[in-house]
């Protein structure tokens, strides 16, 4: 019993037609390297599909560029022409713009001015004074910014400083330490006194501003 004839149409069905795009792929790429081997042809397949991919086959014997260049030459024509044409119209509309741009840095520095109209002038003006007003305006904004990061960083080692302050202040009272008056003068001093060899003191300066504000009334701390 024979096979009955496929009715040549459209497979609207999208798993099926892309099942069938692939059998029947791989059967002409089967002929086209019979063809290859049984007849010394040379063969060259482009097929894309439906989802766009592209799937190619060409003869070992050759490649892609010679079977264009063949088809060019026996034609008489060229297929590279119009693109190539394309190319050099957009290539020409780059360096236009390219040009443009460099002339107009030049201006903005003050040079190649000669050729400028009044309002050409005017233009130029009002656009560097915008553009010197944001600049203006970053340049203050990283001072603002780098100035709040370092009143932080004051603030937070005034901080540690206070802290310190009063954790001497506290051993001041502890018996491993003893104060050590210096005849009624302003400084004074707080030492080890726990019998070692090595005495360490640390000498108080009158009137800590920050302590003062606090209402502690302490000093200045610095090693004697």
């Amino acid at each position: 019993m024979g096979r009955g004839k496929i009715e040549i149409k459209k497979i609207e069905n999208l798993t099926n037609r892309q099942v069938t795009y692939s059998k029947r792929r791989n059967g002409i790429f089967k002929k086209a390297q019979e063809l290859t081997v049984l007849c010394d042809a040379r063969v060259s397949l482009i097929m894309v599909s439906s989802s766009g991919k592209l799937h190619e086959y060409i003869s070992p014997t050759t490649t892609t560029k010679k079977m264009y260049d063949q088809y060019q030459k026996t034609h008489n024509i060229d297929l590279w022409s119009t693109h190539y044409e394309k190319m050099e119209e957009q290539y020409r509309k780059l360096k236009e713009i390219n040009t443009k741009l460099r002339r107009g840095i030049r201006q903005r520095l003050g040079e190649d001015l000669n050729g400028l109209s009044l309002k050409e002038l005017c233009s130029l003006e009002q656009k560097t004074n915008s553009s010197l007003t944001m600049i203006r305006n970053r340049k203050f904004h990283v001072i603002k910014t780098q100035t709040d990061t370092y009143k932080k960083k004051v603030k937070s080692l005034e901080q540690r400083n206070g802290n310190l302050m009063l954790d001497i202040v506290s051993k001041c009272e502890d018996p491993q330490y003893g104060l050590v008056e210096n005849d009624g003068e302003c400084e004074s001093a707080i030492a080890f006194a726990n019998g070692v060899s090595n005495l360490y003191a640390f000498r108080f300066q009158q009137s800590h501003p920050n302590l003062q504000h606090d209402g502690l009334g302490l000093h200045h701390l610095r090693l004697a």
